[in-house]
């Protein structure tokens, strides 16, 4: 009872949460926060510097001795600034922390990424208080989440997005619902609950791995004798170790607030999956960096390494961040929650149409979204997503749709018991649909799984649009209605003209791929390709009326994007081509000297060694071929490196050339790999790495 009691009581002990300001502000303060925050006004002065002693105080107390305001960058990471509380004051100090500090920070923002925004010398930005995110206490430090924009108001991060797309939504959802007879309802909000893959290597075999350091993933390994043909680790016991480092992980997590839910063995031998209970879209996206810096800490402390790179190893599952996304009003009614009769449900109804309809015309910002050249990697492979995008909705949800189409009255769906088979295990009522794990984004009963976002990425990007399209279709059947059409000609018009992106089946298989393109349905495969939608006008035209992004933004987010593909693929090839130059091509010639010394040791005593003579020839004749191999990616590379051209025929270089060769010389190596003797190899293998713990 006593480690219940210390459970409850430490859930949430290092966040700012709602209710430890509620306790140490005083009411009126605490009524007027919440009063700017529901009417979207800015905070006063007055309230901003109590409510920053009040976090002070609490922050101290937690053993902090600096803040820092936290926010992301356009990197993939967040960042961080700190500053120590204690100022001087004559000879001695005092602690200092003002509600204009709480609110505003000025840090140096010329290293960041701008995508032309503004020139490398102009260094200053701002961040500013999302005051909807606790803030938090880590190593010492307060950390308040913040959105990060230039002096002249371009967003320079991922929130600052985030967040006009939730008021775009909001807005939108507002003007539909009362036009389809829901009244009362003043804010909607989109909720996101987030499933983190991962992989856990033994870090003495991770530090032996200069690829795995470097890029996070294997540029080179031949596959284990066993994989995941067996199928055993999905699910299955956990081992002592990785037992012991969920464990520390749920309660760290839960001190944080982040409401760590679920956690199990996935798929690939050594990979795992934590999924967390629903928050608000901009807090799960905090929650979510927070939980993958808390991972990689517990897993150092447990002698682990946390690998959160789409595709760590060939040959096996890779890793994505399934996003579960639904969109819920204030008065508490789930747009997406079809009820137990969907057919009378006009919200659900109406919600879903602007769905397909947004899913399939913004299909390409999908895809955009979710871009990565790890995550590459994964799409399109048998255990992924494919890189089309596609709608699952299931068996009852497609017979509704398609009996809107052809105009018929639409008969109750009924969602029947689901039977066992077994006497003493008794009936319960079934889903409205079963998981489709091929779909890419898949309905699941009250929400839509966004399955194809990568386990490194933030969940920001892909969440943004998501809440924009939506956002454009609602706007758009507002306007449909309020010209004087019905509602069930809206609704079957923006079914009809956009359900080819609705797809129930295999979405591994070839035969899906053909459908698709006689479907007329997008496939871009890499990252390059799909970052050409940024160009698109009507996807300009879209996110600039919302107010979601400008066009100056999106420009910024073009260049940078391709700029961190070719940065990436430029990192990984150099990295591939110093461990092939100096760590393998060295270590199999001295192995192709020990076989061609027992061929001549074998000779001189007479003995017929014919067969070493062939084992030696096959492996000269593969070293050979490694040797051609590194020769041209390094070739590519100096090329890659030294071509004054656009970003994008850049991009198309690293991908064409630079990453074929890299992956051309892997094979290679791989090959090689399995006819070394195994004290001559100067690398972990896949043994090691997916089977060591």
């Amino acid at each position: 009872m006593e480690d219940m009691n210390k459970l409850l009581e430490d859930y949430g002990i290092l966040a700012f949460t709602d209710d430890t300001m509620k306790e140490r502000i005083p009411k009126s303060i605490y009524k007027a926060f919440h009063e700017s925050l529901d009417k979207g006004e800015e905070l006063s002065k007055e309230c901003a510097t109590v409510i920053a002693n009040a976090m002070k105080i609490w922050a101290l107390e937690h053993g902090a001795t600096h803040f820092s305001h936290w926010f992301m960058p356009m990197t993939g990471l967040t960042a961080e600034k700190h500053d120590a509380f204690l100022e001087p004051e004559g000879s001695k100090a005092v602690l200092q922390f003002s509600g204009k500090t709480l609110r505003k920070g000025e840090p140096d923002a010329s290293s960041f990424p701008s995508g032309g925004l503004r020139a490398t010398f102009e260094a200053r930005g701002y961040t500013a208080w999302d005051c909807t995110s606790p803030a938090f206490v880590k190593d010492g430090t307060l950390y308040i989440p913040t959105l990060f924009c230039s002096y002249t108001g371009e967003a320079l991060d991922k929130k600052t997005p985030l967040l006009r797309s939730c008021d775009a939504l909001s807005k939108a959802a507002c003007r539909l619902l009362p036009l389809i007879g829901v009244d009362g309802v003043t804010k909607v909000s989109a909720s996101v609950g987030a499933e983190q893959e991962y992989f856990l290597v033994e870090d003495k075999y991770y530090q032996e791995r200069m690829d795995l350091k470097l890029t996070g993933r294997t540029l080179f390994g031949a596959m284990a004798p066993k994989g995941q043909e067996l199928e055993d680790h999905y699910f299955g016991s956990l081992k002592r170790k990785v037992s012991a480092f969920m464990k520390d992980l749920d309660r760290e997590l839960w001190k944080y607030g982040i409401p760590s839910k679920t956690k199990h063995n996935e798929v690939a031998p050594a990979q795992h999956e934590v999924a967390c209970v629903y928050t608000k879209v901009n807090i799960t996206s905090d929650n979510n960096h927070l939980l993958m810096q808390i991972m990689q800490d517990v897993a150092k402390a447990h002698g682990l390494r946390c690998l959160l790179h789409e595709k760590p190893f060939a040959g096996v599952n890779g890793s994505g961040k399934h996003n579960n996304w639904s969109v819920m009003t204030n008065t508490g009614i789930n747009l997406f929650d079809p009820g137990s009769n969907p057919v009378e449900n006009k919200p659900f109804i109406a919600s879903l149409a602007c769905t397909i309809k947004a899913v399939d015309e913004y299909a390409d910002l999908l895809r955009m979204s979710i871009a990565s050249a790890g995550n590459d990697h994964r799409l399109g492979a048998n255990e992924a997503p494919p890189a089309i995008i596609s709608m699952f909705l299931g068996e009852d949800l497609n017979a509704l749709i398609e009996e809107i189409c052809d105009g018929k009255k639409i008969s109750k769906i009924d969602t029947g018991r689901f039977a066992t088979g077994v006497s003493v295990v008794p009936t319960f009522s079934k889903d409205n649909t079963d998981r489709n794990r091929t779909s890419p984004f898949a309905f699941t009963g009250n929400k839509f799984e966004f399955r194809a976002v990568g386990s490194s990425q933030s969940i920001a990007g892909p969440n943004t649009i998501l809440n924009a399209i939506l956002a454009d279709e609602m706007e758009k059947m507002a306007d449909e209605l309020e010209a004087g059409k019905t509602f069930d000609e809206v609704v079957k018009e923006f079914i009809s003209e956009h359900k080819r992106i609705i797809f129930n089946g295999d979405g591994y298989s070839a035969e899906w791929e053909e459908e698709a393109a006689r479907r007329g349905l997008l496939n871009n495969k890499n990252t390059v390709d799909a970052l050409k939608c940024l160009k698109e006008e009507k996807n300009l035209e879209m996110l600039d009326r919302l107010g979601v992004y400008s066009r100056v933004e999106l420009g910024s987010r073009y260049e940078i994007l391709l700029e961190n593909y070719v940065k990436t693929i430029q990192v990984e090839g150099l990295t591939a081509l110093k461990m092939a130059k100096t760590q393998i091509y060295p270590a199999v010639c001295d192995y192709l000297s020990k076989v061609s010394s027992e061929v001549i040791s074998g000779k001189e005593a007479g003995i017929d060694v014919g067969f070493l003579v062939d084992d030696a020839n096959k492996l000269a004749g593969l070293i050979k071929t490694m040797k051609q191999q590194i020769d041209v990616l390094d070739k590519d590379i100096t090329d890659a490196q030294n071509m004054d051209v656009e970003i994008f025929e850049q991009a198309v270089a690293w991908r064409d050339n630079v990453f074929k060769a890299m992956n051309e010389l892997r094979e290679t190596v791989d090959t090689v790999e399995t006819l070394v003797d195994a004290d001559y190899w100067p690398i972990p293998t896949y043994v090691d790495l997916l089977f060591g713990i």
